[in-house]
């Protein structure tokens, strides 16, 4: 089993006053010391832009890139999203990295609200994810739609449409799927095959159910906990793992637990201790 790290564990969000953002030397090097050997990049901007200086920041804490969370503006007839791809593309030709996983960005700040789509609207995601799996196929990298809360694909119709009506591959995000309705390990069973990459978050589900409803907003439930280490929530991870390996599923687990903090933690404390309970969890189950 291979097992990344994210920035989001330690509450590094590309959301606009997303808490206190803890620097990329403490995070990655944390990621290390609880023997982690790859990484997402995080939000644009947190590691530095230069793909050389990125690469060399990852590199020198041993870490691996697995690639990038990317949030891409889709659906709209009158932008194109290739130009912002390909500038990262060229990033990921230097710092490295695998799999540029895409969510169909809302074009609004933040995930406490959304549009919805119209068909014009869904055809021309359509279009632009075809547009950007051949691009970053043509550079050697895989791209892979992530269901996002907040974003265009968000609810488990939503999820099954792209994936019903589309041949991209399916970055599993336990949580952010279960948020939006999903039973995830009859996903799993359906769409195995699908799975590029896995964005491992264990839930409270009492506190995602309230979503759906819209009796608490996405960044109220992240102060709430409803994200919990791997382990501890409501999520089958034993037969998610068991569905994948025997699908032949070979890629990263990347852990995810998303949260907010408010200071700087001391030395030792604060989010490594979540990562490391999330990532003990999961290698037992390898």
């Amino acid at each position: 089993m291979k097992i990344a790290g994210a920035p989001i564990s330690w509450g590094v969000c590309e959301v606009p006053n997303w808490g206190y953002q803890m620097a990329p030397e403490r995070v990655l090097a944390e990621m290390g010391q609880i023997g982690l050997t790859a990484t997402e990049f995080g939000p644009q901007g947190w590691l530095p832009v230069d793909a050389q200086e990125r690469a060399a920041m990852v590199g020198e804490f041993g870490l691996k890139p697995v690639g990038s969370f990317f949030l891409a503006v889709m659906h709209d007839p009158n932008f194109d999203p290739i130009p912002q791809v390909e500038a990262e593309l060229r990033a990921f030709e230097l710092a490295g990295g695998e799999f540029l996983v895409l969510a169909a960005d809302s074009g609004l700040e933040g995930y406490d609200e959304r549009p919805v789509l119209d068909e014009r609207g869904w055809e021309t995601l359509f279009g632009n994810m075809t547009r950007i799996r051949e691009v970053c196929a043509a550079r050697g990298v895989t791209a892979c739609l992530h269901p996002h809360w907040g974003t265009m694909v968000q609810n488990v119709d939503e999820v099954e449409r792209v994936l019903d009506n589309s041949t991209v591959g399916l970055c599993l995000d336990t949580g952010h799927m279960a948020c939006g309705g999903a039973d995830v390990v009859e996903m799993v069973r359906k769409y195995a095959d699908r799975v590029d990459i896995v964005h491992a978050k264990d839930i409270c589900k009492e506190i995602t159910n309230r979503l759906l409803p819209g009796e608490i907003t996405w960044s109220q439930g992240i102060r709430a906990g409803m994200f919990t280490p791997i382990g501890q929530g409501d999520i089958d991870f034993a037969k998610i793992v068991e569905l994948l390996d025997g699908a032949g599923f070979d890629g990263y687990w990347v852990l995810e637990q998303d949260i907010m903090i408010d200071e700087e933690p001391p030395a030792g404390a604060g989010p490594i201790a979540n990562a490391r309970a999330s990532l003990s969890a999961l290698a037992a189950l390898a």
